[in-house]
């Protein structure tokens, strides 16, 4: 009987485990220093497979590790090098064969013989052996490490479609961001905002409403507009209708302020888009022109495709998989064609990234205007949406076939599947990580910090196969050197920080080698325990100083629900509590009590209160804030939730219709939306605010 595919004969199980390991693939992966787990075979087929690495059975896996084995004794360079500022030169380019000759071309077009005394950037690199044989690569040259934010500072977090103003159109915009950084600079002494990812999102009815599942993370959503603001607005002909559009408008916002109805991202986007077909036709001035036409040259081909993706969607559907078949090609005659055919939505298309990377760029100076240090804190999503504009624009670099995900864990012991598609490291490579390098550079125009979710994922991914479950998927290695070298190039060049979340399940010698880096981690306040040790809550002295952090995240509790158990209720309500209610309540009152308790004994609690956790939760709240500011961490942020007392989540994990993820405006504790003019005034807020502004040394 022929093995079946996970009990393989021991010969071909070590070939395959051998070709796995030339490319980066996982046959096995240790959860816990003392557990080793093996992974199905299947997987690592699969994987390789959409490396373009045939090993459906032993001739092929060892015909496979024969080609592998003589391309890389064979070839004198690998496709990409790195060269960190002050360190030896690559270690490939010390054992190229002596006599071997340079030529380096650099990013500037200069021509050199050498690979010394570089300037920062990604070159063109080209070795001839004595015996002819030649290597070309690519040559990052990246500064050691970035440079550490400007003393501590503290600042704010904040969905933003979550931040409505009485001027915004059913969902918080660029001018709300603008108008809450430009308050909290000047009279809070912030350094920073951050906000969700606002990457461009997959049309369609109803819209995906999560900002972590993009079509497109180079391009920002025009859903973000302040319409009125565009300057052609003003010169718009049919004002009628305009004007309809903003009482249209009006009504959305007030449905939300002021009768309880969920945030409609879809009904917003109508609006606008409509709006803007009118103020688009209004052509523009010369200086304007001049700007866009530089904007168009700047991103060239990729905005090109993006535009173009946008208006095949608007004929053919959201997912390009269900296009005719010349269309799913970008690079097909049929595409030509139907881009030219197509040429005035590509053209509307391409004017709105236009505009909201204007209006983005306009908040990041309003922030610094306002004497931020650091400014507006964007947020990378970890991956984009498989029927998207960029999974479409950029086939030959994902893997096909594959989705992003979790391996089974003590929290979910089913793992994780994102549903997102990886970037193939090979390809990557090859191309001197541009499609990264272009993405980092369109996100830094306007961001004073980046935020990259899930930042293990430059060190590996867990690949799950198409129709698997995500405990059958595997783990595919990157290049951590290239990447963090291309992230350290990028924001150096911008001038901007860079905070990885750091969260959950970390590989070993990750964290060590980000901070090497000057990457800041992300510590979340209720995580921050001993965890090598007795467990107790870890107290300030003991966290790390290179991290943001925070007392909450978006997918984690408010911290009032936190200190209520109200979070542990809702949970019930809807059936998420894997053990009974009672445990559950048992167990968060008693993490509370131990955090508190520690307040207490530091003299951050004004007075401690008499009842149970929770029954002064503003004061607990400030108290929570206060043992933040008394830790080492260059960053502080405030969950601005947090300060109108809000106690819903924005998103609670593992639900989907049973709750209202990404859609809830920042309310207070009886759930009542608290608008942006509102929030500015409110006492709660500038008190913990003013928590944070102090010395951190005192419960006053």
């Amino acid at each position: 009987m022929a093995a079946a595919p996970d009990e393989l004969p021991g010969t071909h199980s070590a070939d395959l485990a051998r070709l796995a390991e030339l490319h980066g693939v996982a046959t096995s992966y240790r959860p816990a220093p003392d557990r080793t787990v093996e992974v199905p075979a299947s997987a690592v087929t699969a994987a390789l497979a959409a490396l373009g690495v045939d090993a459906t059975g032993p001739d092929a896996v060892r015909a496979a590790l024969a080609a592998r084995e003589r391309a890389l004794s064979d070839r004198l360079l690998p496709p990409t090098l790195v060269h960190w500022a002050g360190a030896e030169p690559p270690a490939a380019l010390a054992a190229l064969p002596a006599g071997s000759r340079l030529h380096v071309e650099t990013e500037d077009g200069e021509v050199r013989a050498t690979a010394d005394a570089l300037p920062p950037g990604v070159h063109r690199l080209t070795a001839t052996a004595p015996d002819g044989r030649t290597g070309r690569a690519h040559l990052v040259v990246a500064p050691d490490r970035l440079s550490a934010p400007p003393g501590r500072s503290h600042g704010l977090l904040v969905q933003l479609y979550s931040l409505l103003s009485h001027r915004s159109w059913g969902m918080g915009d660029l001018a709300d961001l603008a108008e809450l950084a430009g308050w909290a600079g000047r009279t809070a002494g912030t350094g920073f905002v951050q906000v969700n990812p606002l990457h461009a999102a997959v049309p369609g009815a109803p819209t995906d409403p999560s900002p972590y599942r993009p079509s497109s993370r180079r391009f920002p959503d025009p859903v973000h507009l302040r319409v009125e603001d565009v300057p052609e607005f003003a010169y718009a002909e049919d004002r009628e209708r305009l004007n309809g559009l903003l009482e249209r408008a009006a009504r959305l916002r007030a449905a939300v302020l002021d009768k309880g109805a969920l945030i409609d991202r879809d009904a917003v986007w109508e609006l606008k888009r409509e709006a803007l077909e009118l103020v688009l036709a209004v052509p523009l001035g010369p200086g304007r022109q001049a700007a866009y036409d530089a904007f168009r040259a700047a991103h060239g081909r990729a905005l090109d495709d993006h535009a173009t993706w946008y208006a095949l969607a608007e004929v053919h559907g959201p997912d390009w998989h269900r296009w005719p078949g010349g269309l799913r090609d970008p690079r097909s005659a049929a595409t030509a064609r139907a881009r030219a055919a197509l040429a005035g939505r590509v053209e509307f298309h391409a004017r709105l990234a236009w505009l909201t990377d204007g209006q983005l760029r306009a908040a990041q100076r309003a922030a610094r205007e306002a004497g931020m240090s650091v400014g507006i804190v964007h947020d990378l999503a970890v991956g984009v949406h498989p029927a998207g504009a960029d999974a479409w624009a950029q086939q030959d670099v994902f893997a096909a076939g594959m989705s992003v995900g979790a391996p089974p864990d003590a929290f979910n012991a089913r793992g994780q599947d994102w549903g997102l598609p990886p970037w193939r490291p090979d390809r990557l490579a090859a191309t001197g990580y541009a499609p990264y390098r272009d993405l980092l550079r369109a996100l830094f125009r306007y961001a004073g910090a980046l935020r990259i979710d899930h930042v293990m994922g430059l060190f590996r991914l867990w690949w799950v196969p198409e129709g698997s479950p995500p405990t059958e998927g595997t783990y595919v290695r990157y290049d951590a050197d290239a990447m963090l070298a291309v992230l350290a190039l990028e924001a150096a060049r911008a001038g901007a920080l860079v905070i990885g979340e750091d969260l959950g399940t970390v590989e070993p010698g990750v964290r060590e080698a980000l901070r090497r880096r000057g990457v800041l981690g992300t510590s979340v306040l209720w995580f921050e325990r001993d965890w090598e040790g007795d467990g107790r809550p870890l107290p300030p002295e003991r966290w790390r100083a290179d991290c943001l952090a925070t007392a909450t995240t978006h997918d984690l509790p408010p911290t009032a629900a936190r200190l209520t158990g109200d979070h542990v209720d809702l949970r019930d309500r809807l059936g998420l509590l894997t053990r009974s209610a009672a445990e559950e309540r048992a167990e968060a009152t008693a993490d509370v009590a131990e955090w508190l308790a520690l307040l207490g004994s530091l003299g951050l609690l004004d007075s401690p209160a008499a009842g149970p956790p929770g029954s002064d939760e503003e004061e607990e709240i400030r108290a929570v804030h206060r043992f933040l500011r008394r830790t080492p961490a260059r960053l502080t942020g405030v969950w601005l939730p947090d300060g109108t007392g809000d106690r819903r989540p924005q998103n609670l994990p593992g639900t989907w219709d049973e709750y209202p993820n990404w859609r809830l405006p920042i309310a207070d504790r009886e759930g009542r939306p608290v608008p942006l003019e509102e929030l500015v005034v409110s006492p709660r807020l500038r008190g913990l605010l003013e928590v944070l502004g102090g010395d951190g040394t005192s419960g006053g």
